[in-house]
């Protein structure tokens, strides 16, 4: 009981001290130590079980391990389509051709291309950042809203959706013998809702600021906007289609890897046809770099916090009730699967935990795989964009240079409800249709 009272406790703080803007270097790993003493985990040395320090620096060092790279050359990408001008291009392009009005769905839009693309979804804020900044401004809407646009067209809809490439959609197959299409024709009507609905909230929320005073403040940290010929649009969009295609095509034999070589030939891409339109390019590298290891430094701390969590009896007995609700599978699997991603603010953390429980269970019972398959994966993507979640923070603090208390509650309508919704949807048409 200590051990759960703890854990809760712990992520309860966590939540909250984010949501206050506290250093997650320290919020997080207070928060994990008081995890750990109310489990009886051992802060250094124990005769059973890893201690606090080796469990926490695992999680924190293994996420550093596998991202940095791609956190880099992200970060670099969207830096030197900031200082060469090309996101610029891009934004004025757009905006005289589909005007104002528009501006939201292009950045919805160019995100979603990226994730269903292959791009990994931490990476698409960085490339997309620069072109919503500078459409947002000339739009003259309220910044805050940018993480919400970034995160709706990168983790709702297309992050979850039969044939993404993402992680959230390929962990299943290992489990459940399925395709990453398992049910496509269910998973298009709730893209499709889920996309119309969150557009239509996304549009509303931000004409209800609009009208209530509010618009783009400019920052000192922001991009110098200086008089100067900007690069044409096509080279902004083709070191973004190199990206793309990249990651697409070499997915499927170098998978997570693939990423690497793709931001790298997006990198290489910009410097070789926009060389002459750097105004700073050491400058560009070296807040480039700064960058990434803010961000990659923010979610590690969070991972860490998962680790530790994942370490203690309370978690381990709330995986074992989770995984044995009774009833319909698709229901207890769906229930399961989103608690477990909320409490590791991880939505691939809560399927690798989950599944390996719940998927030779409900399979036993006649559960039909690639019914499981979807629904695991649409619940993933729900309650595990909460305040801590490692890319909700990256993307609000470290990339776009929010306040949890400004740009939250817009991002959770759309990650949080909207994905709620799509659950109920998915579990609807198959239960009941």
């Amino acid at each position: 009981m200590l051990s759960l009272l703890g854990l809760i406790g712990a992520l309860a703080l966590l939540i909250g001290l984010t949501l206050r803007g506290v250093n997650l270097f320290i919020a997080a790993p207070l928060c994990a130590l008081i995890v750990a003493l109310t489990s009886d985990i051992a802060i250094f040395n124990g005769t059973s079980g890893q201690p606090f320090v080796s469990l926490y620096m695992a999680g924190f060092a293994g996420f550093l391990q596998a991202w940095f790279l791609m956190f880099l050359l992200g970060s670099l990408f969207g830096k030197f389509m900031e200082d060469t001008g090309a996101a610029d291009a891009i934004a004025h392009y757009v905006i005289g051709k589909i005007g104002m009005k528009y501006a939201v769905l292009a950045v919805v839009l160019a995100c979603a291309l990226l994730t269903y693309g292959g791009v990994s979804v931490f990476i698409v804020a960085f490339s997309v950042y620069p072109m919503a900044l500078s459409l947002f401004k000339d739009a003259n809407l309220p910044r805050r809203f940018i993480p919400a646009v970034l995160a709706f067209g990168s983790v709702t809809f297309t992050m979850t959706s039969a044939g993404s490439p993402e992680i959230q959609n390929w962990i299943p197959i290992k489990y459940l013998g399925t395709s990453p299409y398992a049910a496509w024709q269910e998973s298009l009507v709730v893209a499709i809702f889920m996309a119309g609905l969150g557009y239509m909230l996304l549009s509303w929320m931000i004409r209800r600021a609009v009208a209530n005073g509010e618009c783009f403040v400019a920052r000192q940290d922001d991009p110098e906007q200086v008089q100067r010929r900007l690069p044409h649009p096509i080279t902004g969009l083709l070191p973004l289609l190199v990206v793309l295609i990249l990651s697409f095509t070499l997915h499927g034999a170098l998978q997570q890897n693939a990423l690497i070589v793709a931001l790298l030939g997006g990198v290489l891409t910009i410097l070789a046809i926009n060389f002459k339109h750097f105004r700073n390019l050491s400058q560009a590298v070296n807040l480039g770099t700064t960058g990434a290891l803010v961000a990659i430094g923010n979610t590690a701390a969070v991972v860490g916090f998962g680790a530790v969590a994942k370490g203690t009896p309370a978690f381990n007995e709330a995986v074992a009730l989770m995984t044995s609700i009774p009833g319909n599978g698709l229901l207890g699997a769906a229930i399961a699967v989103s608690v477990i991603a909320a409490l590791t603010g991880s939505a691939s953390g809560g399927q690798a935990i989950a599944l390996p429980l719940v998927a030779p269970h409900y399979l036993d019972l006649g559960v039909d795989a690639n019914q499981l398959h979807r629904v695991v994966a649409i619940s993933s993507g729900a309650l595990d964009t909460l305040p801590h979640n490692g890319y909700v923070v990256t993307t609000v603090r470290a990339i776009c240079g929010e306040k949890h208390q400004d740009a939250y509650w817009p991002l959770a309508v759309l990650t949080v409800l909207v994905p709620l919704l799509g659950v109920g949807l998915i579990l609807g048409l198959f239960i009941w249709f």
